[in-house]
């Protein structure tokens, strides 16, 4: 299991390797993030990485190392990373690189909780959902063609990773739009009953008493 730790906010960790690289102002921690497209693949608020550096500040990953003076310019403070911090840094990734995390995506959520909608909606609200994935797939696929050439895989290796769960969650969807359309999903007459009855299906309602396990993380 990965480790408690002090920080918890995956931009903390973003930070920290710009850092790694070199000291930058606050400012140019943003620009260095938005250029290289972090946004798609850390939830930034621009706005609050003031706040993140103080608190990496306050448990030793970064201190000042100087103030930058461009002409008429306002100072602004240079921050860089420290030998605690690149220590945290490096176990923090290896971690998120090793150990499995529930992430709880809302579509998780969407789908655990499916059976409150009657299946022949489901089965009209999921092509929308598709045709946005498959937009989504080709505009990543755009963008790895594009810098295919210009970067080393190594930099584009999260929006491959991306496009892979964009694609693998659309075949999924195209295989159950069709046990949805086949009527063959099992379950499916207690799931059609329960919305023209209103009643929950006594055989879904004895599920409850029986030991299933559901939980994978259970043993029994």
């Amino acid at each position: 299991m990965a480790k408690r730790r002090k920080l918890g906010n995956p931009l903390a960790l973003t930070v920290m390797v710009q850092l790694a690289e070199r000291s930058m102002h606050l400012y140019e921690i943003a620009q260095t993030l938005r250029r290289r497209g972090k946004q798609h693949s850390v939830k930034i608020n621009f706005g609050s990485l003031y706040t993140v550096v103080q608190n990496l500040e306050k448990h030793g990953y970064v201190e000042v190392t100087g103030v930058q003076r461009q002409g008429n310019r306002p100072e602004r403070t240079l921050y860089g990373i420290t030998e605690a911090g690149r220590a945290e840094m490096l176990d923090w990734l290896s971690d998120l690189i090793a150990v499995p995390a529930a992430e709880f995506p809302v579509f998780d959520t969407a789908l655990s909780l499916l059976p409150v909608l009657p299946p022949d909606e489901v089965a009209e609200l999921l092509p929308d959902r598709e045709q946005a994935l498959a937009v989504q797939s080709a505009a990543l696929r755009g963008v790895l063609g594009r810098l295919g050439d210009a970067l080393p895989r190594v930099f584009v290796v999260e929006t491959e990773y991306q496009v892979h769960l964009i694609e693998a969650q659309l075949a999924w969807i195209r295989g159950f739009r069709k046990e949805l359309g086949d009527a063959t999903i099992s379950g499916i007459e207690e799931w059609k009953s329960f919305h023209e009855t209103g009643e929950f299906p006594q055989g879904w309602q004895d599920l409850d008493e029986q030991e299933i396990v559901l939980d994978p993380e259970r043993t029994r």
